[in-house]
């Protein structure tokens, strides 16, 4: 099916981040193993989330999390430790999301060169269109505040942490990205530093003309069936769509299309633009600046490189300190690398520690 409507504002965006993932044209580099690195803990739990309760999809509210606690956890039993969020990209969960930067083993890999040790939380936030966006919907139900609140107090209830902002980091990969951009500007009160992989979905795009056969397919959709057999672009609008365009009177999806009976709907248009980080960004500059460190990558051939220069480009034209780096790679080729020798060791520079923590 040919898409030629450039209406999908995210779901051009994802196509063009993780598309390649998604139909393994691209492979995910895998740092070597360090030898002595002393082996972390996994658990699997589920959280509740208070703020998906109610959600018009039907959605679980029970999300799977994965908890990476740290070597010297089960042993040093008065000790307490930063955590870190890691958020994972669209159409896929929390568990491809471990496999993709290879963890635990990147984890004790980046122990083992000297990273302060930390508790990692891979929260699950997958939906029936295969990717909440991290936004806040009827439709899908509050992810963003799922994150902020019921990830973090459940994690600060159960396990050893530094329950401080200074003491929490987020960080997330493509639609993960877009999450810790979107999230981190508006909870600062909550998080103390980010670090943004290859973000999506941050520019607000102008509609092109409205595509029949692609309005045609989407409309077909009734069911979570349905959406499950659409090719990944016409998800990936969808899943924008639940997000960004929610509406509680139009069953059965409960959302609005970017286009209705051969016209661009304008409103829908406004309403995703709205949801674009760099047009809300200077709304949140004072919540920018309270971070101890943001930091941005992007692969020098991922099509998502425009995007998150433009990211460092505004936050230095408002002195917000960041830093950004170009790599080698494509979107998911440095991935586990990057997680291992410049997100972790990142974080173990930029979050408080139990000794120097207020």
């Amino acid at each position: 099916m040919k898409i030629t409507s450039q209406t999908a504002l995210c779901g051009a965006a994802i196509i063009v981040s993780v598309g390649a993932a998604l139909f393994g044209q691209v492979k995910t580099e895998v740092p070597a193993v360090i030898p002595g690195a002393k082996p972390v803990r996994v658990e699997h739990i589920k959280i509740h989330g208070a703020s998906l309760e109610g959600n018009l999809e039907g959605d679980d509210v029970d999300r799977e999390v994965i908890v990476f606690l740290p070597p010297s956890y089960s042993t040093q039993k008065s000790q307490r430790y930063p955590v870190v969020y890691a958020l994972h990209g669209y159409s896929i969960g929390a568990e491809q999301w471990s496999k993709e930067i290879h963890v635990p083993q990147t984890i004790e890999g980046a122990f083992a060169q000297s990273a302060h040790e930390m508790i990692v939380v891979l929260p699950d936030s997958k939906t029936i269109h295969n990717g909440s966006m991290y936004s806040s919907s009827v439709t899908t139900g509050d992810f963003e505040r799922f994150v902020s609140d019921d990830v973090v107090a459940y994690v600060d209830a159960h396990y050893r942490t530094i329950p401080a902002r200074t003491s929490r980091g987020l960080v997330g990969h493509s639609m993960g990205g877009y999450g810790a951009t979107r999230i981190g500007m508006k909870h600062a009160d909550v998080f103390g530093s980010l670090y943004i992989m290859s973000p999506c979905c941050l520019t607000p795009r102008g509609a092109g003309p409205a595509n029949p056969e692609t309005e045609k397919a989407l409309e077909a959709v009734k069911t979570p069936m349905d959406s499950a057999k659409l090719p990944f672009g016409l998800r990936a609008q969808l899943a924008s769509a639940a997000a960004w365009s929610p509406n509680p009177k139009n069953p059965p999806l409960y959302l609005d299309l970017p286009s209705k009976n051969g016209a661009v709907d304008q409103e829908v248009i406004a309403k995703w633009a709205a949801n674009s980080p760099l047009a809300f960004l200077d709304q949140y500059v004072g919540n920018l600046r309270r971070y101890r460190g943001i930091a941005i990558d992007v692969g020098d051939q991922d099509g998502l490189r425009a995007g998150a220069a433009k990211l460092h480009e505004m936050m230095d034209s408002y002195k917000i300190g960041n830093t950004f780096e170009i790599y080698t790679g494509t979107h998911t080729s440095a991935v586990a690398d990057r997680f291992q020798n410049h997100v972790m060791p990142f974080f173990s520079k930029n979050l408080c520690s139990a000794k120097d923590c207020k």
